[in-house]
């Protein structure tokens, strides 16, 4: 056995939570995430430091909040340009490279448009556009293209055969490249990032149809009215034309997004069970997360944009590690999925950086520790994008979460009464003294992680002086 684990980070794009059967809180069926969870650590209060693509990939590579050096969305989408994570930005996985690591990246990368892995710390890259050359190769270019928005963001059925899916392609690239290493003899890490389960959802039979519309069960916040509610969450529905759907027309595009899961879920299996035949599972730390969730129908909205609600800022994160994590631990720490990752690999590898990370590691936890002075708390943000500039941050306990809207109402939600959020409480007599709590809280939080949002007067005095509307 090699002196050092391997490690695998396996990363979805825009699943919730609440979608992984481990959950317990929708049928979701996903048996070798349950799996995975059951044999390592489950976190039940993850958070994405942003629910949009780029930037969340952007602050695992540096450990860093995307505020405080540039990328605040994605930079590829909605017209508005802004700067991507240049190779010159700090990048964890370097660390690992120069220690001998081997280093391989399969499928979305989504932090460069000119410069792909290998310029971040990473040795070899397959890229997911390589799966189109495959796919056309096999069957041509009638059967179809899974991430085609041209014909409905909706979805539909995937003429492809599983096998030959993009999940399974991809998951079986991955494979190869744990061989290849393993020959080797070095240790290694490898990421693999999934596009799944990202609208417009297409899954491979029998996924496609393994889901029943009338067995979906509504989301708990699908009625949501919008009463006392930032202007632009109902714009939404106006935006994507969905004002006047129904459950009986988002229960199809859930029954396949439930699908793409499970599929995403059956590529993931086939990787655990190759680590299981080469024998080194014991050696291996095995990371599962999301970049961020989806709302799929969620408040009746669709995507991710210009919302901070749990629907796509809690993720699901799993880490399995034989060597310090007992089987079924479970964690309700809040922790950062992508801000914490960084710092708690190179804990584990013993590497010490004078880097300044804005997570810290979640080693401790891992072993089942008390941590007394650890956080109590998650902050999220959001930057705008598709439909126009908007700014939001959030901070959420166990309790409350409390959302600035700089250029709107806020938001304040009673997490326990009401874990759906559907009664914004922020202008309750009685929760004044709480929302100036929260406000100052969230200031020296921001400030404190270089967000430029707060270092001007205004900003800092709607927040530190409560003089917001």
């Amino acid at each position: 056995m090699k002196d050092r684990p391997n490690i695998l980070v396996i990363m979805a794009d825009q699943l919730r939570y609440d979608c992984v059967g481990f959950s317990g809180r929708y049928p979701v069926k996903t048996p070798n995430l349950d799996r995975l969870a059951e044999e390592g650590m489950w976190f039940s209060n993850a958070y994405t430091p942003i629910p949009t693509c780029c930037p969340a990939r952007q602050s695992l590579l540096a450990g860093r909040r995307v505020e405080s050096f540039g990328p605040l969305w994605n930079y590829n989408g909605g017209g508005l340009m802004i700067p991507a994570m240049e190779p010159s930005e700090y990048s964890w996985p370097r660390e690992l490279q120069s220690r001998g690591y081997r280093m391989g990246y399969v499928g979305k990368w989504h932090v460069h448009p000119q410069y792909d892995p290998t310029h971040y710390g990473f040795d070899e890259y397959i890229p997911d556009w390589q799966y189109g050359v495959y796919r056309r190769e096999k069957y041509g270019e009638t059967r179809g293209r899974i991430g085609d928005w041209t014909s409905s963001w909706q979805g539909g059925k995937d003429p492809v055969p599983a096998e030959d899916s993009r999940t399974h392609w991809q998951a079986y690239r991955a494979i190869e490249l744990i061989e290849k290493y393993e020959k080797e003899g070095k240790p290694w890490h490898i990421r693999l990032d999934f596009n799944e389960p990202h609208l417009p959802c297409r899954p491979s039979e029998p996924y496609a149809s393994m889901y029943r519309p009338e067995d979906i069960p509504k989301w708990g916040s699908f009625d949501d009215e919008f009463k006392n509610k930032p202007y632009i969450q109902r714009q939404q529905l106006y935006s994507w034309g969905v004002e006047n759907y129904g459950w009986e027309d988002w229960a199809p595009i859930a029954a396949l997004y439930y699908g793409w899961i499970t599929q995403m879920d059956d590529a993931i299996g086939k990787v655990l069970d190759a680590l299981d035949a080469m024998r080194i599972a014991e050696n291996t730390l095995v990371v599962f997360t999301a970049d961020h969730g989806d709302m799929c129908g969620g408040h009746r909205m669709v995507d991710k944009h210009y919302v901070l609600y749990d629907d796509v800022v809690r993720v699901p994160l799993i880490v399995r590690w034989p060597a310090a994590v007992k089987k079924g631990a479970k964690c309700d720490r809040f922790v950062s999925n992508c801000l914490d990752l960084g710092p708690t690999v190179l804990d584990i590898l013993g590497i010490e950086t004078e880097r300044d990370f804005h997570g810290r590691s979640f080693l401790p936890l891992l072993r089942g520790e008390e941590v007394p002075d650890w956080r109590d708390w998650a902050v999220s943000t959001f930057n705008g994008q598709q439909f126009g500039l908007y700014t939001s941050r959030m901070i959420r306990d166990k309790r409350w979460k409390y959302i600035w809207n700089t250029c709107d109402v806020d938001e304040l939600y009673d997490m326990e009464k009401d874990p759906d959020e559907l009664v914004n409480l922020i202008h309750e007599p009685g929760c004044a003294g709480l929302v100036a709590e929260y406000r100052k809280k969230l200031y020296y939080e921001l400030l404190n992680q270089g967000d430029g949002l707060v270092k001007n007067d205004w900003m800092k005095h709607q927040l530190l002086n409560n003089r917001k509307v």
